[in-house]
């Protein structure tokens, strides 16, 4: 039963998750609340291992996800069941390409899908926030995590720089990687 679900999951999500691997997290916070296959804070931990590993990060996430739930055969179905829409639609619009980029209600729904991806993606962006710069103490109380607050503006700072910006992103992981040890250590 948990092979079907998680097809049936992460197919939605496949089909619905437009504007890149960024957009699934949504979904994917959706799916922490509604399964125990795992917790929003391992979400956060998802995001960041498929920013670090080759290939997209959507993909990336559904393969962590299917894995976490059942094993390998969770992993292969949630890859599958992701990229499965994709594939449809993509063979449908190679199919009538000509008329399609021309077609007006066509260029109508992607003007009013942009802006609901770039929210979904905000959104998912505040929910990580709050996950990676807030602590929980002994006593449950929850406390702004100040190091990880001066991480992330410190590393904000950086990428203003030009020079920078030209950085691949694996260094930026790696440099995030070395100041975690070093902050927590």
């Amino acid at each position: 039963m948990i092979y079907f679900t998680l097809a049936y999951e992460f197919f939605k999500i496949g089909l619905f998750s437009i504007g890149g691997g960024m957009a699934t997290l949504p979904f994917l916070m959706d799916l922490a609340g509604k399964h125990d296959w795992f917790t929003i804070a391992q979400v956060a931990d998802m995001a960041a291992i498929s920013e670090s590993t080759p290939g997209p990060l959507g993909v990336n996430m559904a393969t962590f996800a299917g894995y976490h739930a059942a094993g390998i055969p969770g992993a292969l179905i949630a890859t599958l069941a992701l990229t499965a829409p994709a594939l449809i639609i993509i063979i449908l619009i190679a199919k009538f390409l000509e008329n399609f980029s021309e077609n007006q209600t066509v260029q109508a729904v992607f003007y009013g899908i942009r802006p609901t991806v770039a929210a979904l993606i905000g959104y998912a962006v505040w929910e990580l926030l709050q996950i990676t710069m807030v602590t929980t103490t002994e006593n449950g109380q929850t406390l702004p995590d100040l190091t990880s607050i001066m991480l992330c503006i410190l590393f904000v700072l950086l990428l203003q720089w030009k020079r920078l910006q030209k950085l691949h992103p694996i260094v930026w992981i790696l440099a995030g990687a070395v100041a975690g040890i070093l902050l927590k250590l």
